[in-house]
């Protein structure tokens, strides 16, 4: 409990301006975020090149160029899992640009959506499909990217975003339905 408020005040500190709170929340964290990009980045998966010490540095960058105001630990790491998501959607995007006109099609994403993806045009579909699911639903939306992009197990995912583990647990299974009827269609 005293690691969580020390980071929360690391993040309200770098927040105001101190460089140095912010080195110390990249390092507390560091670890944490390469295992979630490992897990992201596992045999298979859609990250091509891109390494999880890479997909971890990317998104560091990102959230420390946002100026966002972190407000607590779980704040931080799904904002983490969104650079995340950006950074390989970004990847994913300038790969399928040097295969336009190969034939290359896409393959439908995994039933579960609890394993990596494996190809790039289904990271792409993923990201589509979320960015529409998040017009409608927002919550569902982040419990996808808090689930998938975080790694985040259920009770995490609830306590992140202040829900019970149940309403969480029908939210994740609600946007999964949702998500693979769209990925299929």
């Amino acid at each position: 409990m005293h690691e969580q408020a020390d980071l929360t005040g690391w993040l309200a500190a770098w927040h105001a301006g101190d460089r140095a709170a912010g080195e110390r929340v990249c390092g507390r964290v560091y670890a944490e975020l390469r295992g979630m990009a490992a897990g992201l980045l596992g045999p298979g998966a859609a990250g091509g090149t891109l390494q999880p010490t890479a997909l971890v540095n990317e998104a560091l960058i990102k959230l420390i160029g946002a100026d966002a105001d972190f407000d607590s630990r779980a704040h931080f790491f799904g904002a983490a899992a969104r650079a995340m998501r950006q950074v390989l959607v970004d990847a994913a995007r300038a790969r399928q640009a040097d295969k336009r006109g190969n034939g290359v099609r896409p393959e439908p994403l995994d039933v579960a959506l609890d394993v990596a993806i494996p190809d790039s045009s289904d990271l792409l579909a993923l990201d589509d499909a979320l960015s529409q699911l998040e017009l409608l639903d927002p919550q569902a939306a982040r419990i996808v990217e808090l689930r998938y992009f975080a790694g985040l197990s259920i009770d995490e995912t609830a306590a992140a975003l202040g829900l019970h583990a149940s309403s969480a647990y029908r939210e994740w299974q609600h946007a999964r339905v949702w998500l693979k009827h769209r990925l299929d269609a």
